[in-house]
């Protein structure tokens, strides 16, 4: 990962997360910021290391993969047993807590990942100028290890990439829950990002 790449994605990612905990906060019932935000290398194996050794075991995620001259994955990781405080801040009345996601539960994430991962969308398209087709969001639920395997399907499994994490408060009603957003970020657009940061830096 080249640094000045790696700046590059960190800059993006909190300032385009931050509007949207912004307007979210806004327009629902919850009190939503960017608690966390860093860009780092890695493989599958260490990501996923990494992950199993919180105190997250289990998750459910809205998966997105994005086509074009910039193909990459992202996904919005959820805690399921916070399903209750995520539609209240989100929607504003609670769904039931249920051993697993149904079709309801499953539909909120979805449209909830599909906001905010559309806002870091936004973003990387207006600093390269190119656009993105993303894919329809799909919800999965899981141990870390399935759905971080899901997020490299795109890519080499055994090589490293840039990982963006960016880690999401949601408080309501006293209570916090977390949502984290990831993206592995392919070669060709950290390149991209610097050519346009420098052919921006130079028109100024």
């Amino acid at each position: 990962m080249d640094t000045k790449a790696g700046q590059i994605l960190e800059r993006i990612a909190v300032e385009s997360l931050g509007k949207c905990v912004a307007k979210l906060s806004r327009i629902s019932a919850g009190e939503w910021s960017v608690a966390d935000a860093r860009v780092t290398w890695r493989s599958m194996e260490e990501a996923i290391s990494e992950h199993s050794s919180g105190p997250r075991g289990t998750g459910a995620a809205a998966y997105f993969e994005i086509k074009g001259e910039y193909p990459f994955t992202s996904m919005v990781v959820f805690r399921p047993e916070d399903i209750e405080v995520i539609s209240r801040g989100f929607l504003g009345f609670s769904f039931s807590k249920l051993p697993s996601l149904n079709q309801a539960q499953e539909l909120l994430l979805s449209e909830l990942g599909n906001v905010i991962l559309n806002s870091l969308l936004g973003s990387l398209s207006n600093t390269l100028k190119r656009g993105f087709l993303p894919s329809a969001p799909k919800c999965v639920q899981g141990e870390v290890r399935f759905l971080l395997e899901a997020l490299w399907t795109a890519t080499e499994p055994t090589g490293r990439h840039s990982l963006v994490t960016v880690v999401l408060d949601l408080k309501c009603d006293g209570t916090v829950t977390r949502i984290e957003v990831i993206a592995l970020i392919p070669d060709n657009m950290e390149r991209a990002l610097i050519a346009a940061h420098d052919a921006d830096a130079e028109g100024k």
